[in-house]
């Protein structure tokens, strides 16, 4: 990946290349706070002298500014006297470049080879890719990274094979190591099928026959396909199986897998004197198996149900061993069945995200406080009504007004100075120690002056507000979004519509979202999708439920049908309200700052994907019964 290192503010870039140079010497720089650096962004003390680094993040400004800020500094790296000065810089430099700098740093640095480029340090990226991946701001915006971590997170969430699965090799001969040559018990049903065709049924049978204390296996609870582990099976099957249900029709019997399985079976069968060893299950037309031609099979065809009984039945009387005092079901069978409802392709997937990204911030943040006495009370009171968020902290309060603002907007309440302006990452990282503010309590200061600016941003579109038991929504009101209306929301060309209000079952439903501002991995809004209720009484707002339990059975019932293409396709809906024409939400933080929000949400790509069904158009869903609301769902009136 190639980056110009522009994502990273000064600070930012300093902590990666004191990472990166790091790595690449074999040394530890320590760091120091932000204020005046003395010449040195790092150091790593020895014996004999400092390793001093110095990074400069001049990638706007070019190599003019920076060979004319290293001569400025020229004085203060002679006074260090280090044993090794290290320059690291976004400029990109060629050889030429490298020479000047030489001569401007004379003898603090021992080789031009010491001075770190543009495409040095791209070079060590590539070296130590592990560098990369803990800098998130510097690859937010990769989808090859972003497809890494995902592909990664994916393997991760997959069992890893093992050498023969756990259910398997408990079958096998000496599977304890004792090493005895007793003959094993043939106390295992063995379900001979053919993947995937018969999993479905198997799934389905195997958990009920252990629940009547038999002992089953399949070839599915390896969780391999089974020529994988062929031979372990085969030789389970020989020894272990005291009966074998064959699954017949023609699709399973004209799998190859399923035909040496029936010969291993019949072996064992002549081998034992057991004329009724193996058990068809017929689940369809199928030809007559050689060798086994006269044995009756049981039926499935009529009813699963019904086949069942029958075959307990004939397990009961050929007094197959079973253990119905120790009930054991086997889980595997279950999470097999959950991992196989939805099949993996292995095909890369765009997926959308509910996150907007931040695009722009204040670079730094205020403390005031005023000059004499205040009183509380009245203070809190005049940030009430001032239009931008702020939170007060000791005497006074934060904000990211400057002077001037502040000055015109509280003239009347007194006179106020600012004691501290903070970087926002040092902010986030290390607080206000000058006044007592630890980082996590200046993270929530700082998510919830954001959540201020949005929400006097969505009051001041004319959304509806709504309170929510742990935050506030807001949702498209009656003027913004009417009853039926469909709002217009994609790229010119491939535009689509939702709607963000509509009746159902008697009652008007309304989307809104509310936004939980976060500043890791990366600064941005995640969306939390939000439907209201109110009766329908035939106005445009309805009559409006209070009661919370109510409000959470129409949920459970009327959005109950809706797919994923409703939930999307009601947000970028919303966001398209929102925004309008624009690209970007700006939510005010002053009269001369914003914080700018993407309109349109982040996109990541899978490296694989789903067979997920997707049949209905994404506009025709939105006039299918059945995202409305299920019919034979009803919504009890009374409390439940």
């Amino acid at each position: 990946m190639t980056y110009d290192f522009s994502s990273l503010s000064p600070a930012q870039f300093e902590d990666f290349a004191r990472d990166l140079i790091g790595r690449e010497l074999k040394i530890r720089f320590e760091a120091f706070t932000d204020g005046p650096d003395d010449g040195m962004d790092g150091r790593h003390a020895t014996a004999d002298g400092d390793v001093i680094l110095q990074v400069k993040h001049y990638y706007r400004s070019g190599f003019r500014a920076l060979k004319r800020k290293i001569a400025q500094e020229r004085a203060a790296i002679d006074i260090l006297r280090p044993k090794r000065y290290v320059l690291a810089t976004s400029v990109s430099l060629t050889p030429a470049n490298k020479t000047q700098l030489a001569e401007v740093l004379g003898p603090a640095l021992k080789s031009p080879g010491d001075i770190f480029g543009l495409q040095d340090l791209l070079a060590l990226l590539r070296t130590f890719p592990d560098v990369e991946r803990a800098h998130p701001t510097l690859w937010q915006q990769s989808s090859t990274v972003m497809k890494t971590l995902i592909t990664n997170a994916v393997a991760d969430a997959f069992p890893k094979p093992t050498a023969v699965p756990p259910v398997l090799a408990a079958l096998l001969p000496n599977a304890s190591g004792s090493g005895t040559a007793t003959p094993p018990e043939r106390d295992t049903i063995f379900i001979i099928k053919s993947s995937p065709i018969d999993d479905e049924f198997t799934l389905w049978l195997a958990p009920k026959l252990e629940a009547e204390g038999y002992r089953v296996f399949a070839d599915v609870l390896t969780l391999e396909p089974g020529d994988r582990w062929r031979r372990e099976i085969n030789q389970a099957l020989e020894h272990r199986a005291a009966k074998v249900l064959l699954i017949t029709h023609n699709a399973t019997l004209d799998d190859p897998s399923v035909q040496d399985d029936i010969d291993i079976a019949l072996d064992v069968a002549n081998r034992i004197g057991e004329r009724r060893f193996i058990l068809p299950l017929r689940l369809g037309a199928g030809p007559k198996v050689k060798g086994i031609g006269d044995t009756v099979a049981i039926d499935f065809v009529r009813g699963w149900g019904e086949g069942l009984a029958l075959l307990l039945e004939a397990l009961r009387r050929q007094k197959v061993p079973l253990e119905s005092n120790a009930v054991l079901i086997d889980p595997n069978w279950e999470l097999f069945r959950r991992r196989g409802a939805v099949p993996l392709i292995n095909e890369p997937e765009r997926l959308t995200s509910n996150w907007l990204r931040v695009v722009e911030v204040p670079d730094f943040i205020n403390y005031y406080e005023p000059n004499g006495a205040s009183d509380p009370s009245k203070l809190k009171r005049t940030l009430a009504r001032y239009p931008y968020p702020t939170a007060i902290q000791g005497r006074g309060f934060l904000s990211f007004a400057g002077q001037v603002e502040i000055n015109d907007a509280f003239e009347e309440l007194g006179r106020f100075r600012l004691k501290l302006s903070v970087s926002l990452p040092k902010f986030l990282s290390e607080g206000i120690p000058q006044i007592g503010l630890e980082p996590r309590v200046a993270s929530n200061a700082l998510i919830g002056m954001i959540k201020e600016a949005w929400f006097r941003f969505c009051k001041a579109r004319g959304l509806v507000e709504y309170v929510y038991s742990n935050n506030v929504g807001f949702h498209a009101s009656p003027s913004l979004a009417p009853v039926g209306a469909r709002i217009f929301w994609g790229k010119q060309g491939d535009r689509r519509s939702s709607m963000l209000r509509n009746i159902a079952k008697g009652y008007i439903w309304q989307y809104g979202v509310t936004a939980l501002p976060a500043t890791w991995p990366f600064w941005h809004l995640k969306l939390k999708a939000r439907v209201l209720f109110a009766s329908d009484n035939g106005t445009s707002d309805g009559l409006a439920i209070d009661d919370p339990k109510k409000m959470h059975k129409l949920r459970r019932s009327i959005c109950k049908g809706w797919r994923n293409k409703q939930w999307h396709g009601r947000m970028q809906a919303f966001l398209e309200m929102l925004s309008g024409d624009n690209a970007y939400i700006t939510l005010r933080l002053s009269a001369e700052n914003d914080l700018v929000v993407e309109a349109s949400p982040t996109l990541f790509t899978s490296p694989v994907s789903t067979m997920l069904p997707n049949i209905a158009d994404a506009d025709d869903e939105e006039v299918d019964e059945s995202t409305l609301g299920r019919p034979e769902a009803d919504v009890e009136e009374t409390d439940a």
